[in-house]
C-alpha cells in the first residue's frame, strides 16, 4: 500500500506546519520523514504519529528547519472571548465568567444571609446594596452571585432578628437561674431613652415544684409547708447586688476630692495636655519611646491610674522633650509623690480588671475587698513618714470601703447579702486562702452564714410513702390465720382505705459542704472553679453541684452594660442616628453574636 499524507477527519486539528516534513503510512502506521538533503530523502521512520515526536526529530536531524517552527499553534480565536494572547485561562477567570447562581441554590442563600447579617449588625441602611460601588465590589468578589435588592435585604434581615430572639427566649425557658444587669442610657439630645438588661442564666432543666397530696392539704401543718413552698418555688426572687465595680470607683475617686492630690493632678492634666496639642512634642516622644501619654476620663475606669503609670514610665523621655519645649514638668518631690499616688492605685486598678468580667467573677469578690483592705491597712505604714496626706486619704479610703462592701462582708449589717460569700466558699481556688485558712471571727463567721445559705438554697424533697399494716402484738394471730374466721372473698378490698403518707424532707447537703471543706485541704489538678465542679460527678455532690454552677457563674459587675451602650453610642452617632427599631435590632444583633 501507498505512502499517503494523514487524513484526520476529527479531533485536533492537523499540524500542518510539521506534516510538511512528513508522511504517515497507514499499513505499517509509521511515520516518514521526507526532508531532502544532500543524501536525497532523510526517510527516518517513526512509530505512530505523535507531534512531540516529530518535533523531536526534526530538533535532532534538521534544526534549521525545527528552528523555524513555534512551539504551539495559535488557537482559532472564539468570539467574545477575552483572552486575545493565546495564554491558557486562570482558573479564576473562568470561574468569574460562569454562570450566575440559581436564586434557590445554596450558594446564593449563604451570600445572602452573611450579606444580610452585615447590614443589621453595622446599622447601615438597606439602599447599601443598591449603590453602584457597592454592586461593583461584591461583583469584583464573586461574580456569579446577584446582589438582592433593599426589600429583600429588610426581610432577611427581620427574620434573622426574629429568629435570633426566639433562640434567646428559649434559652431563658431552659434556664435554672437568671442574673440580671440593668442601666440606662440616654442618646445625644434626649430623643430617646434606653435600658438595658444583661442576662445571665445556668443552662439546666428547670427545678420541678414539689407535689403534695391532695388528701392532705386540710392539714394545718400541711397547709403551712403548702404556703412555704408556694413562695419558694412559685414566686420570683429578686434580691438586689450592686454592682462590685461601681462601688469600687466611688472609693477610688476620693483621690479626687483630697486637696493635695488634687493640685498635683490638675498639674499633670496640664503636662500631657501640652504634649497632646502638640504634634512637634508628640512627634518628638515617638522617636524616643514609641510611646504616647494617656489622658484620664472621668468615665473610664482606672483611667487616672493609666495616666499616671504611662506618664512614670516615660519620664525620662518627657522631661527630655519638656526641656527642649522650654516648658514646665514636675518637681523632684512631685514625680517621687505621683509615685507613691501609682502604689496606692495599683491594686485598684489590677481588681477592676478582673471583677470586670462579664461571667464568672462572683466568686472573687470577698477576696478582693480582703485584699484591698489589707492593702490601704498596711499603705500608711509604708507611706506614713514620706507622705502623710497620701497616708491619711488611705485610711479614709479603707473607711469607706468598710462602709460601702459591709452587705458583703458585715454578717450584722441590716443589708448583709451572703451571696458573694457562698459564690466565694464554692470557688475552690480562692476558699481556702481567703475563708477557710483565716481564723479572723468576721471571715469566720461569714462563713458559717455562707453555709446556712447553701443549705436554704437547698430544696425540700417530698417523699411519698405507703401506710404500712400494723403488725400484730407478740403472740396475737392475725385474722387471716383464725381457723373459725372465714376467709374474705375480695380481702383486698376489705381493707379499710388509708391515705398515703407524704413527707418533706431536706437532702443532706450539709455532709456534702463537711466532704467539700475536707476535699478544699487536698490540692486540686483544676485551674478553674466550674472546671473542678465539672469533673465531680452529680452523685458526688448531687445537691451542691448545681448551686456551685449557678453561683459562679454569676458576674459580679454590671460592665457589660457600659459595653452595650458604647456600642449603641457608636451605632447613632451622627448621621447615623438611626430609628429606635434599627438601633435595637443592630444592638441585639451585633452583642449576641455566637450565642
Amino acid at each position: 500500500m501507498a505512502a499517503m499524507p494523514i487524513n484526520r477527519l476529527g479531533g485536533r486539528k492537523r499540524r500542518d506546519d510539521l506534516w510538511t516534513y512528513f508522511q504517515y503510512n497507514s499499513s505499517e502506521r509509521k511515520t516518514e520523514c521526507i526532508v531532502l538533503g544532500d543524501d536525497g530523502k532523510c526517510g527516518h521512520k517513526l512509530g505512530g504519529k505523535n507531534t512531540t515526536n516529530l518535533k523531536r526529530h526534526l530538533k535532532a536531524h534538521h534544526a534549521d528547519i525545527f528552528s523555524k517552527i513555534p512551539v504551539t499553534r495559535t488557537p482559532i480565536q472564539k468570539s467574545g472571548c477575552p483572552n486575545n494572547d493565546g495564554a491558557q485561562t486562570s482558573i479564576e477567570t473562568a470561574f468569574a465568567a460562569g454562570s450566575k447562581y440559581k436564586s434557590n441554590s445554596v450558594e446564593q442563600h449563604v451570600k445572602e444571609q452573611a450579606l444580610a447579617l452585615w447590614i443589621g449588625r453595622t446599622g447601615l441602611p438597606a439602599c447599601t446594596v443598591e449603590d453602584e460601588d457597592f454592586i461593583h465590589m461584591m461583583e469584583t468578589f464573586d461574580k456569579r452571585m446577584t446582589i438582592p435588592k433593599r426589600t429583600k435585604i429588610n426581610n432577611l434581615v427581620d427574620k434573622i432578628y426574629d429568629d435570633e430572639k426566639l433562640k434567646y427566649k428559649e434559652r431563658l425557658a431552659r434556664a435554672r437561674k437568671i442574673a440580671i444587669g440593668l442601666d440606662i442610657w440616654t442618646k445625644k439630645g434626649l430623643t430617646a431613652s434606653f435600658l438595658h438588661s444583661s442576662l445571665m442564666n445556668q443552662m439546666s432543666p428547670l427545678a420541678p415544684t414539689p407535689r403534695m397530696n391532695p388528701s392532705r392539704q386540710s392539714d394545718p401543718e400541711d397547709s403551712e409547708v403548702a404556703v412555704r413552698e408556694r413562695q419558694r418555688f412559685g414566686a420570683i426572687d429578686m434580691s438586689r447586688t450592686p454592682c462590685v465595680v461601681h462601688t469600687l470607683q466611688l472609693v477610688v475617686n476620693m483621690i479626687q476630692k483630697d486637696t493635695s492630690v488634687n493640685r498635683l493632678l490638675s498639674k499633670v492634666r496640664g503636662l500631657v495636655k501640652l504634649f497632646r496639642k502638640s504634634s512637634v512634642a508628640t512627634e518628638r516622644l515617638l522617636q524616643m519611646c514609641q510611646l504616647t501619654l494617656i489622658k484620664d476620663c472621668p468615665t473610664r475606669w482606672s483611667s487616672t491610674y493609666q495616666m499616671i503609670s504611662r506618664l512614670l514610665q516615660i519620664k525620662d523621655s518627657v522631661v527630655q522633650v519638656a526641656d527642649g519645649m522650654s516648658w514646665d514638668y514636675l518637681l523632684s518631690s512631685e514625680w517621687h509623690k505621683l509615685s507613691a499616688l501609682r502604689d496606692l492605685l495599683i491594686p485598684f486598678a489590677e481588681h477592676t480588671q478582673l471583677l470586670q468580667s462579664d461571667t464568672q467573677s462572683l466568686s472573687l469578690v470577698v477576696p478582693a475587698i480582703l485584699d484591698l483592705q489589707g492593702h490601704l491597712s498596711e499603705f500608711p505604714h509604708a507611706q506614713g513618714s514620706s507622705f502623710k496626706d497620701l497616708a491619711s486619704l488611705a485610711i479614709k479610703m479603707k473607711a469607706n470601703m468598710d462602709k460601702r462592701f459591709s452587705c458583703f462582708l458585715d454578717h450584722t449589717d441590716s443589708k448583709f447579702s451572703p451571696l458573694a460569700a457562698a459564690a466565694c466558699f464554692l470557688d475552690p481556688t480562692v476558699a481556702p486562702e481567703a475563708l477557710l485558712e483565716n481564723d479572723d471571727e468576721q471571715i469566720e463567721a461569714l462563713l458559717r452564714r455562707s453555709e446556712d445559705y447553701l443549705a436554704q438554697l437547698v430544696p425540700p424533697v417530698v417523699r411519698e410513702e405507703e401506710a404500712e399494716d400494723e403488725e400484730p402484738a407478740e403472740g396475737e394471730e392475725s385474722k387471716e390465720e383464725q381457723p373459725h374466721n372465714k376467709r374474705p372473698r375480695f380481702r383486698f378490698l376489705s381493707k379499710p382505705s388509708r391515705p398515703s403518707k407524704s413527707t418533706i424532707s431536706k437532702p443532706c447537703v450539709k455532709e456534702e459542704i463537711k466532704k467539700f471543706k475536707e476535699q478544699l485541704s487536698q490540692p486540686t489538678n483544676q485551674e478553674t472553679a466550674l472546671e473542678f465542679w465539672a469533673a465531680q460527678g452529680d452523685y458526688v455532690y448531687p445537691s451542691l453541684k448545681p448551686i456551685a454552677l449557678d453561683l459562679l457563674a454569676m458576674p459580679a459587675s454590671q460592665a457589660f452594660a457600659e459595653r452595650v451602650f458604647s456600642i449603641t453610642g457608636d451605632l447613632s452617632r451622627g448621621r447615623r442616628n438611626r430609628a429606635r427599631v434599627i438601633l435595637e435590632r443592630s444592638a441585639f444583633l451585633k452583642l449576641n453574636r455566637g450565642q
